[in-house]
């Protein structure tokens, strides 16, 4: 009887300890999330190149999804436009850059399997930020300014970690984005 009553109690004990500790698993990656919007929204200011514009309105329903495939984009002339000290063009969606470095088209860093970050791995998205190369892969094009790499390269682990658990729950958007164009107009 009593050998009975200690094993329902240490069952008890038992379900009580997992379903705490699942809650409070819930509540962290919750809370990661939040942190990453933050950090996406506030700090790293994503959206500023990565979410179309209409005017100065950002289309919320193209959220994080870059330039919009097909629209038109600038074309930088390095011989007009350095002696006038220009560096950078940019389209009027805010969406998408030419300079001397090329033509740059802000990503889509929606979910979507297909045109975003939806094959992507926590660890390439990392490796990405820190490297300045797409997918994070040595041999990959370089991430093209005005990223700036330089910069996010210095965030924790912890916080790209929590960028890329939002940039994970947000709502996939289909959009095929232009690749990025060298100084000659071609795909690198």
């Amino acid at each position: 009887m009593h050998r009975n009553l200690l094993i329902f109690c240490v069952a008890v004990l038992f379900v009580g300890a997992v379903i705490a500790l699942s809650i409070r698993s819930v509540e962290s990656q919750s809370d990661m999330v939040q942190r990453g919007k933050y950090l996406v929204d506030a700090v790293a200011a994503c959206g500023y190149c990565h979410t179309p514009r209409t005017g100065a309105e950002y289309n919320m329903d193209m959220y994080l999804a870059g330039h919009l495939a097909g629209q038109r984009y600038p074309s930088y002339n390095l011989r007009s436009m350095m002696p006038l000290d220009i560096f950078i063009l940019t389209s009027t969606k805010m969406t998408a850059f030419s300079g001397p470095f090329g033509t740059s088209f802000a990503s889509n860093l929606t979910p979507d399997k297909e045109t975003g970050l939806g094959e992507w791995t926590e660890e390439m998205f990392i490796g990405a930020i820190r490297t300045g190369l797409h997918q994070g892969v040595e041999g990959n094009r370089p991430i093209l300014p005005p990223m700036p790499v330089k910069h996010y390269a210095q965030m924790n682990d912890e916080d790209l970690k929590a960028i890329w658990a939002y940039l994970k729950t947000i709502k996939p958007v289909k959009n095929e984005v232009n690749p990025p164009l060298n100084q000659r107009g071609r795909p690198y």
